[in-house]
């Protein structure tokens, strides 16, 4: 098995933070449905969504 360098992995960009990040293990069989970096800036984004939508009613 051939280790691969981290730079040869796709990225992309975490669209809350927009920070670059690299593909996982984890991410293999959904990496297109991927849009945030980590657990952390998913949630912050729900609840930023959920805010911005109270105001504007």
């Amino acid at each position: 098995m051939r280790m691969r360098k981290k730079s040869d992995l796709p990225q992309k960009t975490c669209q809350h933070c927009g920070l670059p990040f690299t593909w996982r293990k984890k991410w293999e069989k959904v990496w297109d449905e991927v849009k945030y970096c980590s657990d952390r800036c998913r949630t912050e984004r729900k609840r930023s969504e959920k805010s911005a939508g109270e105001g504007a009613a």
